[in-house]
């Protein structure tokens, strides 16, 4: 048998996680007029997901570090 240790950044998110990172996301959409099927959608929700996993839990700092990746702070 073999010990396997979950680490923290792998995790399942809770629902509680994912509804801060979908705020942080509808304020990113809201603040550079994309709409849901654009593309940089995808990659800014696939960087708040990590930056979550990472540590920064709280949204206004998600959204200063997104905000920042696009060039808008």
């Amino acid at each position: 048998m073999t010990n396997c240790y979950i680490k923290p950044r792998d995790e399942a998110l809770t629902s509680d996680d994912l509804a801060t990172c979908q705020n942080v996301l509808d304020l990113l959409k809201a603040a550079f007029g994309l709409a849901d099927d654009d593309e940089e959608v995808s990659r800014s929700a696939a960087i708040i997901i990590e930056l979550y996993r990472q540590g920064v839990h709280d949204e206004e700092q998600l959204k200063t570090l997104v905000f920042a990746t696009r060039g808008k702070i």
